[in-house]
């Protein structure tokens, strides 16, 4: 297993807020997943996103250990990029002569709550088993799993794109004459994408038209992805935004200051529920009183037939140092070692940490993908959003 850091981007790091900083490109200067071949051979090279903001480092994942210990310490996360990283995995693994099949298990299971590594793997697998059984080598039917690989990556982007369209036109549809004031939670721009990402994506398009008014990031714990990561993506931006604690939402509402809340999404049960980053649900409940829009913003792949309902959904719980102590930042701080741990609860504390809450379908208003939306959400309502997509049937 080799793993190591690659480049630092140092010429791209957001301190100010949207209202004062320059507009800059809203996908970071590195990719956050990209496929090398330099000399020593294949490699897949991510954007670490534990480093963000401070710095844009790349990691570099020499085989499918490395790259799974790089989706559970969340170097590389975000339901959609999870499963371009699971096909990229599976092609690693056959181009440099490993276990194939050993590979993909260890892939697949890394983290089991998002749909999309699953996804990811099986498809660059089937390629992969096809070419063998056609009568291909080692070395041709990892080409056939890279390509597929590539393939699902390109898909990604236009599905991104695809979502801002259909995603714009819904806020324009519910929130007439512009002026849009959205609460989003975690992180999902370009950092969990093979384009612009699936929720911010639409609040981006909003703000390229002069729609949006005000982007509220949900800071979202427990390894602050909305302070760290969708912050990072709308101060590149432009945006005007505003981070608030997560219990800090409640007021917004009641103040009536939210106009839409949109989130993502890692697992879509058959019957429409939702399982998202942690503090989700509330939000719908926040938004359901409120009378606000709660919309789900996800690829079709993320739609998974196979899990019935929430309650089938296997929802993963980390370890309590994510949230009983806190990383310190990768830039320079008197004191404190870059990316060493600090306590800020008694040695011992166990925590509570789940990394999903499931949402039901009823307190969804509307779930956007490429191929259009579903609103009311119901089993017959994603049966015919299935039927339009090439890549995923429900039965």
């Amino acid at each position: 297993m080799a793993d190591q850091y690659a480049h630092s981007g140092e010429d791209a790091r957001p301190t100010e807020t949207a209202m004062s900083a320059p507009a800059i490109p809203a996908i970071p200067a590195i990719p956050a997943i990209r496929w090398a071949e330099p000399p020593e051979g294949p490699v897949i090279v991510l954007l670490d996103q534990t480093r963000l903001p401070g710095e844009e480092t790349e990691l570099v994942c020499t085989d499918a250990p490395a790259l799974v210990q790089a989706i559970r310490t969340l170097a590389v996360r975000g339901a959609p990029l999870l499963g371009i990283a699971g096909a990229y995995g599976v092609a690693l693994a056959a181009v440099r002569g490993f276990d194939v099949d050993e590979a993909a298990d260890a892939i697949a299971g890394a983290r089991p709550t998002a749909v999309n590594l699953e996804y990811g793997v099986r498809r660059a697998l089937a390629a992969y088993r096809s070419a063998v059984a056609g009568g291909d080598g080692q070395e041709r039917a990892g080409a056939a799993a890279l390509v597929a690989a590539r393939a699902l990556h390109r898909e990604d982007a236009e599905a991104s794109a695809g979502m801002a369209v259909h995603g714009l036109a819904l806020l324009d549809e519910l929130l007439p004459g512009g002026g849009h004031r959205i609460l989003t939670h975690c992180n999902t721009g370009a950092l969990v994408s093979g384009g612009e990402g699936t929720a911010f994506a639409v609040a981006l398009a909003a703000h390229r038209e002069g729609r949006l008014r005000r982007l509220w990031v949900d800071e979202t714990r427990p390894l602050l992805q909305g302070s760290r990561l969708t912050a990072y993506e709308a101060a590149r931006a432009g945006m005007a935004y505003t981070l608030l604690t997560d219990n800090a939402a409640g007021s917004l509402f009641a103040a009536g200051e939210v106009d839409a809340v949109l989130i993502g999404a890692d697992r879509i049960a058959a019957d429409g529920s939702v399982a998202n980053k942690v503090g989700s649900y509330p939000l719908a409940v926040l938004a359901r009183y409120h009378h606000v829009p709660f919309i789900v913003v996800a690829p079709v792949t993320t739609v998974d037939p196979g899990t019935p309902d929430g309650a089938s959904i296997e929802v993963e719980q980390r370890a309590s140092h994510e949230v009983t102590e806190v990383t310190a930042p990768y830039v320079p701080m008197a004191g404190f070692e870059a990316g060493g741990r600090i306590a800020v609860a008694p040695l011992g504390t166990q925590a509570y940490n789940p990394a999903f809450d499931v949402t039901p379908p009823e307190l969804v208003t509307a779930i956007v993908t490429e191929e259009g939306v579903v609103s009311p959400v119901t089993t017959g309502g994603l049966v015919e959003l299935c039927a339009r997509s090439r890549q995923v049937t429900m039965s």
